[in-house]
């Protein structure tokens, strides 16, 4: 069996039906379907049995063993950015991470989590080092916390753990998101309905829609994760992006050209992102290489387009 958290979720979700294309079904997704629209991620999917996240937490804080466990898949988190309840981002985030952690590490189980690249905050450095790491709210905060965490484990784990910091993510199965959702895909949207995209103007140095990220399709970052998973030698924390920053602009180019219609519209940048706000970031992906992960990534101009055309099927 194979356990994925969050398996309703967005990246989550893309793991089951990735597994499930390469023939795997015994698969036990955890979620929280509060909001019942995620179950639409796994339309399609075949997997095993579905728990409710705090009834797996129960369970595995006692004991309960799931049989012959091949690797759990750990996307379960609070992500939203906004979330300054301290107390429940910790509970959630981290000490559910670190049970489910030393569950595996107790079992033998491999066990692959999400962290984030918002560990670096405003940057500059975007590095796997210490001196890089300068979170800026709860959510990141949680995530470098657990990273310190498993950094701090008192000798090498006889199975595989290994941490990803997942960049710009953007992709099929985001839509509940809200908010959260990618600009790819809020940038399709605003343009089916208003005619325009709309993007930040000048700030930190960087021209109207000039702000960089680096951006990561989901099938990319799922196809690295099964890479890992294939790979039980690889163990650490690694960054998970395309190593390219490209611009807001670019973005929204991609999301025109695809259309064949549209203008872009800048709005004022807001004054509650001001020193809160990733206007760069390019993930230093030569750990991950090093290991011997060597397939290309896509870049916005192909990647975009494809994603589009997936929100746009009958």
């Amino acid at each position: 069996m194979i356990i994925v958290t969050g398996g309703a979720g967005f990246i989550g979700s893309n793991i089951v039906h990735a597994l499930n294309a390469r023939g795997i079904t015994d698969i036990l997704v955890v979620d929280d379907l509060t909001d019942g629209h995620k179950c639409l991620n796994l339309v399609g999917a075949d997997f095993r049995d579905y728990l409710d996240k705090d009834s797996f937490l129960e369970r595995i804080a006692n004991g309960r063993d799931f049989g012959a466990v091949r690797a759990v898949f750990h996307e379960g988190a609070c992500s939203t950015t906004t979330e300054w309840n301290g107390r429940f981002v910790m509970q959630v985030n981290y000490d559910y991470s670190k049970a489910l952690l030393h569950w595996c590490l107790h079992r033998g189980v491999p066990f692959l989590y999400a962290s984030s690249a918002s560990v670096y905050g405003m940057g500059p450095g975007f590095s796997e080092r210490r001196e890089h790491e300068h979170p800026l709210n709860m959510y990141a905060f949680s995530k470098w916390q657990f990273d310190q965490y498993v950094r701090a484990l008192p000798e090498p784990p006889a199975s595989q753990v290994v941490g990803l910091r997942y960049f710009n993510v953007y992709g099929p199965r985001e839509q509940h998101k809200g908010p959260m959702a990618s600009v790819a895909y809020h940038f399709h949207h605003q343009l089916l309905r208003d005619g325009k995209v709309r993007l930040f103007g000048a700030s930190d140095g960087y021209g109207p829609g000039e702000q960089r990220r680096d951006f990561i399709h989901v099938d990319d970052l799922v196809r690295a994760k099964l890479w890992i998973f294939d790979h039980p030698e690889v163990r650490g924390i690694f960054n998970l992006g395309t190593g390219h920053a490209q611009s807001f602009n670019e973005v929204a180019r991609a999301v025109i050209g695809f259309h064949g219609r549209g203008e872009i519209e800048y709005i004022p940048f807001p004054d509650h992102l001001k020193g809160a706000y990733q206007s760069y970031t390019q993930a230093d992906m030569s750990r991950l290489r090093s290991a011997g992960y060597d397939a290309a990534f896509m870049r916005v101009e192909e990647g975009v387009p494809r994603y589009l055309q997936w929100l746009q099927r009958p």
